[in-house]
């Protein structure tokens, strides 16, 4: 693990070797909320950054464990924030999840989640519902900012049945303005204490988005770099798809919990300034 800032602030040991690492990095996958910005505030160097990759001609991907938005409403949000985006720089874990329930062959989905996740699955041509009846076979549960309590008994109910539950990322919170909120991982918690059963999590920490990535973009492992805030879900992703990973300071994940994780990153750095001045020097 190389450090790129000490605990007390001072230069830590990233040293010229790490440096010149982090420079032939070509492709970026970024995390978003807690890594470019937080909740409506975009984070300085995140423009800086983004100019940069631009100019070594590499290539960054939004690539995001958030099933609440569509695509669409991630272009609109970063275009308030002055970044110019189009459908071909994002990866979310409901682009994910679309291409693991077509694998499955599912009759009925039953869909826990936003209006703007079941619109995705359904212009994905999957067969979804989100009310009981009969034919489900599937309960697919995404961060749902518009949770209501049947939904919440429409699971339990049919997690009495021998049927497939998958959800889309296994973050136990969301990163807010006013600190953080509740993201699927904590529902999915709180449906096991009701059913004593557990989703199959198909986003970060699995390999698949930063795989997907590397094939859309043209890269190998060894040009890509993942960055992200979470240790158990961006870090994790990025080890198992074998790519060198740096920990970003500014969301969620302290120092500490490096200390308290197997999840170790290849770096860790403040943040997204901090990376940009380290790659520009």
């Amino acid at each position: 693990m190389r450090c790129c800032s000490g605990i007390n602030g001072q230069k830590g040991t990233l040293g010229v070797n790490g440096m010149e690492q982090l420079k032939k990095k070509k492709l970026f996958l970024l995390d978003m909320d807690g890594t470019i910005y937080l909740g409506d505030t975009l984070f300085d160097g995140t423009l800086d950054f983004l100019e940069y990759v631009k100019s070594i001609g590499g290539r960054y991907i939004f690539m995001t464990n958030n099933s609440s938005k569509s695509v669409d409403k991630y272009i609109e949000k970063l275009k308030k924030m002055s970044i110019d985006a189009t459908r071909d720089d994002f990866l979310t874990s409901a682009n994910a999840t679309v291409i693991y329930l077509k694998k499955k062959n599912y009759n009925l989905i039953y869909v826990l989640g936003t209006e703007s996740f079941k619109e995705q699955l359904r212009e994905a041509g999957l067969p979804v519902t989100d009310r009981l009846e009969d034919g489900i076979d599937c309960l697919c549960m995404g961060y749902d900012t518009e949770l209501t309590y049947r939904k919440l008994e429409d699971a339990c109910i049919l997690l009495k049945e021998d049927i497939a539950y998958v959800a889309t990322n296994p973050d136990w919170v969301c990163p807010t303005s006013y600190g953080y909120a509740p993201d699927c991982g904590s529902f999915s918690q709180m449906l096991c204490h009701a059913t004593g059963k557990m989703p199959y999590f198909i986003g970060k920490p699995q390999p698949d988005m930063a795989l997907l990535a590397m094939e859309k973009a043209g890269f190998s492992p060894e040009e890509t770099l993942v960055m992200g805030d979470r240790l158990y879900t961006d870090i994790a992703c990025g080890k198992n798809a074998k790519i060198t990973t740096a920990f970003m300071l500014s969301g969620e994940g302290t120092r500490d919990d490096i200390e308290k994780s197997d999840v170790k990153p290849d770096y860790v750095i403040e943040n997204i300034r901090e990376l940009c001045d380290i790659l520009k020097s």
